[in-house]
């Protein structure tokens, strides 16, 4: 524990370190994946049903998965942000939190999301090594392939699949056509964020869709993504009777990310911030959809 005048920290003291921990990873941006997942478990509780102790697993492994990767994503970064204009007022390079604290918060995160995946199934935890390993990799993909924003697509994926998984879920075609429309998704926005880094990257020698085929041709490949994301929310209509009710949400996915996508044009990136924000609504849509079409 820290500790100010020679003491132990105080309450402020303590409260404003877990703010400055949950800023470095990102906290809030648990939101992108955690409705997918949420969405996963709710498709195969319609066959198994879904205790209330089991879902507070699922939310606690999801947390604890995406903690563990955004501290290991801002620990193999450090160097980078530290040189980038755009990023060097993270937590790390300013001295906010140290190169010891990050890697103390990866190991506990990570070791606690195997605790947790063992309270949901022995499945789970097998699977547990595999699912940090899917997500531990996107932070080094960019040192080797161009195909980044495809490995953070595919990390996000696991989350339908993880809660379909931890829900009881058997065989079915429910849990990839959500991890086709998350992966699509997330690859699409991550595009449109990546943009902003085109001239650094290549300066550094990492690699990016962006700075591989430069900003127009990426946001084409963004917005042919995205289009893969309602195809294969939609596909799933076809596959559970949903109804209405739920065609509608994927419209209003739809429309949302068709308006992300106009925010952001080849000469002009000012609005990539408000394009990355708006995926916020769009899993939580999505997921508020689909729960009132299964109940409805």
């Amino acid at each position: 524990m820290n500790r100010t005048g020679g003491g132990l920290a105080g309450p402020r003291e303590v409260a404003g370190r877990l703010r400055t921990y949950a800023s470095l990873v990102r906290l809030s941006h648990t939101v992108f994946a955690l409705p997918f997942a949420l969405t996963g478990a709710m498709l195969a509780a319609v066959e198994t049903p879904l205790t209330a102790a089991r879902l507070a697993w699922i939310v606690a492994a999801m947390a604890t998965a995406r903690t563990a990767a955004m501290g290991f994503n801002r620990l193999v970064d450090a160097r980078s942000d530290a040189l980038n204009p755009r990023t060097r007022s993270r937590e790390l390079p300013r001295g906010l939190v140290s190169r010891r604290e990050a890697a103390v918060l990866v190991g506990v995160s990570s070791a606690a999301f195997v605790a947790v995946t063992s309270r949901i199934s022995a499945l789970c935890l097998a699977l547990s090594p595999v699912a940090l390993g899917i997500v531990f990799w996107y932070s080094l993909a960019k040192r080797y392939t161009t195909w980044t924003q495809v490995y953070l697509g595919i990390a996000l994926a696991v989350a339908p699949v993880g809660g379909w998984i931890a829900a009881g879920g058997g065989a079915g075609w429910e849990p990839w056509l959500l991890a086709i429309g998350t992966g699509t998704w997330v690859a699409g926005f991550d595009i449109l964020y990546a943009c902003q880094d085109v001239e650094f990257d290549r300066s550094q020698g990492l690699r990016s869709i962006p700075a591989r085929f430069g900003v127009a041709r990426a946001l084409t490949i963004a917005r042919a993504f995205h289009v893969l994301t309602v195809a294969a929310l939609a596909s799933l209509a076809w596959v559970v009777p949903l109804g209405p009710v739920y065609l509608a949400g994927v419209a209003g996915v739809a429309a949302l990310l068709a308006y992300e996508q106009s925010l952001v044009r080849p000469g002009n990136l000012s609005r990539v911030g408000q394009a990355f924000d708006l995926n916020g609504y769009v899993g939580v849509l999505y997921c508020v959809a689909t729960a009132v079409a299964i109940h409805a």
